[in-house]
């Protein structure tokens, strides 16, 4: 898979090009130091994902994003920022992006991310997940019964529990359940729906207007 790197410091720019040469199926295609000149690479390119930083001099990430989006849809953005401010999150996604992870990410997490992201999935860092819930929260944009028929009626228990940010502790004591039993059920639901993590699987809940406070 092609990526451009797209931050304004050099020493950032640079450990993220060694880290990913390090896997052999992530080509870095490009390094960019503002917004204007991802938006001038990524046509040339043709990257399959864009890691983004979002506060730079001159056009932001969040607008190179938009434009990126806009012209090469096939190019996916992931963001790669120091800030969990609700404005840059709440732009970001707007603008298209397909995630959102912060700097101090692990570097095992940002490889699964890249990945993940290219596949179709979406990535979002924990300390910006539950801002991006709420702001989610009543924008349905598929119908619910693309889950529903997915998952057995416990299973949508669970989810609804895993959306409202529960622990598995929490939902075994709501549903009566042994802690034991509930990780099964998360574990099927993160399967049945690609999910990779709970922040995951709510905001799919929520996507698909299932009502998580019941």
């Amino acid at each position: 898979m092609k990526v451009l790197i797209c931050d304004d410091q050099a020493i950032v720019r640079d450990g993220l090009e060694l880290l990913l040469k390090l896997e052999r199926d992530i080509d870095v295609v490009g390094l960019a130091q503002d917004g204007v000149q991802a938006v001038e690479m990524a046509a040339q390119s043709h990257p399959d994902l864009v890691l983004m930083d979002l506060k730079m001099p001159g056009m932001t990430g969040v607008e190179a994003c938009r434009r990126i989006r806009a012209l090469h849809p096939a190019t996916r953005v992931l963001v790669l920022t120091t800030f969990d401010d609700d404005e840059w999150v709440f732009d970001a996604i707007r603008a298209g992006a397909s995630g959102y992870l912060l700097k101090d990410t692990p570097r095992a997490k940002v490889i699964e991310a890249i990945r993940g992201t290219v596949a179709g999935k979406s990535y979002v860092d924990p300390a910006v997940a539950g801002k991006l819930l709420d702001q989610m929260a009543g924008k349905q944009d598929q119908p619910a019964s693309l889950i529903t028929d997915k998952l057995t009626a416990r299973e949508v228990d669970v989810l609804r529990q895993i959306a409202r940010g529960l622990s598995n502790a929490q939902i075994a004591e709501n549903l009566h359940l042994s802690e034991g039993t509930v990780r099964n059920h998360v574990s099927a639901i993160f399967t049945k729906l690609d999910a990779t993590d709970r922040t995951q699987a709510a905001i799919i809940a929520i996507r698909h207007g299932l009502d998580i406070k019941t």
